[in-house]
């Protein structure tokens, strides 16, 4: 009689904990298949359509997003910029010859965005935060868009606190404070990039982190700019941006949003923050040829129509934070270059209009070697006066006004031969201010030493001494009074105010080295009344 066998025994399925494991497979397969269909769905790829220098136009891209970064073959990136019904248009951030028709193009699910963090402090990156220095992988924090919205209106604060440039002319005359705006203009190769390094320069024992944000400028240019930083142990506290006018219209573009957006994280953690974007006119340029490329309307000067808007969204998100919101600051030096000194052309019209007050420079007083060549009558700051120190508003209160009637004086003094003597008088101490307002370039001076020169100017201390000794015999002012009254510096450093008596050392200490270096008595009254070269 044959033996029968049970289901279980011929059926090992049967067996309860083999079934239940092959179940548990089946449901993590299903969900791995369901979890892959669903990343298909989400990362729907397109096809390029067509490619120009700098954008490119791609089909099927539904439900992409504006400002959406885009990854094409190459290890190219895009963002989507033109989102219309049936096609989307990209700008490129990098070299599209290997691009061709009918390539891939996939959404990454995410907008443009760089890293942030004081890691980057030291490091020369791109417009995407990627390193260009050799120094490996750039050390982040977190993650930012560079495309945010400027802080609200309460969310700022006045701006309170002088931000120190180290040039005269502008700490005294055109003072800027930190969270403010100011543009630096004028006609190529007249300097505008040397007052913004030395601004970067000046800030080495101020604790203001710096951003350095080249656009479109030649590659020896930048080079030279960061030696310039490196030498001189600035690197410690800034970081370089770099989008060279070789690099794509796209990484010019965005590269001053990124600089902003590692500016505001520094700000938001309560640092001080200064950025120089150098320079927008070549950022307008590049923006202008992407546009046209895209097929968007041309306006003005075949600029589009929101020039003036993108600007503005970047110098709008340049303040001084709420105590509540990190308390930090980001001060703006957008720099922009003329020409023919057109300051109402479109551009510079459009960020006089933006921004807080000018720096004006011109190849005139370059040429005659007024260096740096700021004019004064022309340059102005609408909100760092308020913050200037007690010390310089004591002693240059009146020398801008003074300073500019001397110049309009100077101009007409030419066509006439006889002049009053109070008429000589004014130009003589004219040009002797003329002259301890010169500097050379990344030679920076302390607010203390800038005191004592202009005071020294003020109070007649060079009035006879030959021009062409003034500025050696401000060097040894301002040598003296930083040697013999140490205390009385701490105190214009303090924000203390610049009382007679201080006044009155401070003269002292100056006539004194004066006197040491230039003689008194018969050489004095021989250089005031023309020596070898004379006043004049």
């Amino acid at each position: 009689m044959t033996k029968k066998t049970s289901h279980a025994q011929c059926c090992p399925i049967g067996d309860s904990s083999l079934a239940q494991g092959l179940r548990t497979s089946f449901e993590a397969m299903a969900k791995v298949l369901r979890e892959r269909e669903t990343g298909l769905v989400s990362r729907r790829v397109g096809k390029l359509a067509s490619i120009d220098h700098g954008v490119a136009r791609a089909l099927d891209l539904h439900g992409t997003r504006a400002e959406e970064l885009l990854e094409l073959p190459g290890n190219l990136y895009g963002m989507a910029y033109n989102v219309d019904e049936h096609e989307v248009g990209i700008i490129l951030f990098g070299d599209s010859e290997h691009l061709s028709a009918g390539d891939i193009v996939v959404p990454t699910g995410r907008v443009v965005s760089v890293p942030v963090g004081r890691g980057l402090l030291g490091r020369t990156v791109d417009a995407l935060g990627r390193p260009l220095d050799g120094l490996g992988a750039v050390r982040h924090e977190r993650i930012l868009p560079v495309e945010r919205s400027a802080p609200a209106i309460m969310d700022r604060l006045p701006v309170t606190v002088p931000l120190q440039t180290g040039t005269k002319v502008v700490d005294a005359l055109i003072p800027i404070g930190r969270g403010q705006r100011e543009l630096i203009l004028g006609d190529r190769q007249t300097g505008k990039t040397t007052i913004a390094l030395d601004a970067i320069l000046n800030q080495a024992d101020s604790g203001v982190l710096c951003i350095y944000c080249a656009v479109g400028k030649r590659t020896s240019a930048v080079a030279k700019v960061i030696s310039e930083l490196a030498g001189r142990g600035a690197m410690d506290y800034t970081v370089v941006i770099v989008a060279t006018e070789e690099d794509a219209p796209g990484l010019q573009w965005i590269a001053p949003y990124a600089a902003a957006s590692m500016g505001e994280h520094l700000m938001a953690a309560g640092e001080d923050v200064l950025v120089v974007f150098d320079d927008l006119t070549r950022h307008a340029r590049a923006y202008r040829e992407l546009s046209l490329l895209l097929r968007r309307p041309p306006g003005r000067e075949a600029y589009p129509g929101d020039i003036f808007y993108i600007h503005s969204r970047l110098l709008e998100r340049s303040t001084h934070l709420a105590e509540d919101l990190g308390g930090g600051s980001l001060t703006a030096l957008p720099i922009i270059e003329t020409e023919a000194q057109q300051v109402s052309a479109y551009i510079p019209t459009n960020l006089i209009s933006i921004t807080d007050g000018q720096v004006l420079l011109t190849p005139e007083l370059f040429h005659k070697g007024i260096l740096p060549a700021v004019d004064v009558g022309r340059s102005v700051s609408r909100v760092g006066g308020k913050t200037q120190l007690p010390a310089y508003r004591a002693v240059a209160a009146d020398l801008r006004l003074a300073y500019s009637q001397f110049v309009e004086l100077e101009s007409f003094a030419r066509f006439g031969t006889r002049l009053d003597e109070e008429t000589k008088r004014k130009l003589a101490r004219g040009r002797r201010v003329r002259e301890v307002l010169k500097q050379m370039q990344h030679t920076t001076l302390g607010v203390p030493e800038q005191i004592a020169a202009l005071l020294a100017v003020n109070e007649g201390v060079f009035d006879n001494v030959d021009v062409s000794r003034v500025q050696a015999a401000e060097k040894l002012v301002r040598k003296a009074v930083r040697e013999e009254l140490p205390e009385l510096c701490g105190a214009i450093l303090r924000g203390e105010k610049l009382e007679s008596e201080a006044r009155h050392r401070i003269r002292a200490v100056a006539e004194q080295a004066v006197s040491g270096k230039s003689g008194t008595g018969e050489e004095n009254s021989k250089n005031a009344n023309g020596g070898s070269r004379g006043v004049a």
